[in-house]
């Protein structure tokens, strides 16, 4: 009798575990993700609609869902897989929530591949959200805003500065304004566009080399956030 009712036990111990641990690798939605708690961990499922290119086997990826969108910074990925992450890509992802100057990430990701169709996220317009407390929402998101305005970037009035002036092998910053509140974007130089080019070569940093000052534009990108909107420029065009 003590035999069967240890084996009970026994049995029903490694149900609660297995169950834990299901519970502990349950897919989240986006809305669960914005909740949780930060170092806590999550696992979401969402598709790579951006990356960074890699270095020193890691990377940063752009993912997003019909829901929102999530960042996955300094991901452990070899070349190999890395050149497998093509935007529409669905991927299952378990990591740590953290967050740094108010970008939210996912940190010490690992991830999956699922067999899905492709997804590509269009560029939602956040214009009109640009000066009210909802546009930190949609961070990390591919976003348009239209109609902004080049400001001088210094005191030099120059419409943007190289991070790298002497060789320009890194960013591009550039400032704009609308509604009266000024903002500083940039060209990331790793975040490959959509012929997998990166850096100098990409049509959208030789678009903000010819921008002057007073230029009415339209731009699309990522909405990274650095102490503020950090918008990623992916697409520069004149405004009609």
């Amino acid at each position: 009798m003590k035999k069967t009712l240890a084996l009970v036990l026994a049995v029903l111990m490694l149900t609660l575990s297995a169950c834990a641990v299901a519970e502990e690798a349950k897919v989240m939605t986006h809305e669960e993700y914005v909740a949780a708690e930060m170092d806590s961990e999550v696992t979401i499922e969402a598709y790579v609609q951006g990356k960074q290119s890699w270095w020193g086997d890691k990377a940063k990826i752009y993912l997003q869902d019909e829901d929102g969108a999530y960042f996955l910074y300094e991901m452990t990925i070899s070349e190999e897989d890395y050149a497998l992450l093509v935007p529409g890509t669905k991927v299952r992802v378990t990591g740590y929530k953290g967050e740094w100057a108010g970008e939210v990430e996912i940190l010490d990701a690992t991830f999956e591949i699922l067999d899905a169709e492709p997804w590509i996220a269009e560029a939602e317009d956040v214009t009109a959200l640009m000066a009210s407390e909802d546009f930190v929402l949609h961070q990390n998101e591919l976003v348009t805003v239209k109609g902004v305005t080049v400001e001088a970037y210094d005191e030099t009035g120059a419409a943007f500065k190289y991070k790298n002036e002497v060789d320009k092998t890194d960013d591009l910053y550039f400032k704009v304004s609308k509604d009266g509140q000024t903002y500083e974007f940039c060209v990331e130089f790793y975040l490959l566009d959509s012929n997998g080019v990166y850096g100098n070569e990409t049509e959208v940093y030789k678009a903000v080399e010819a921008l002057n000052v007073g230029d009415v534009i339209d731009l699309e990108g990522f909405l990274y956030w650095y102490n503020g909107a950090n918008l990623q420029a992916t697409k520069l065009t004149k405004a009609e």
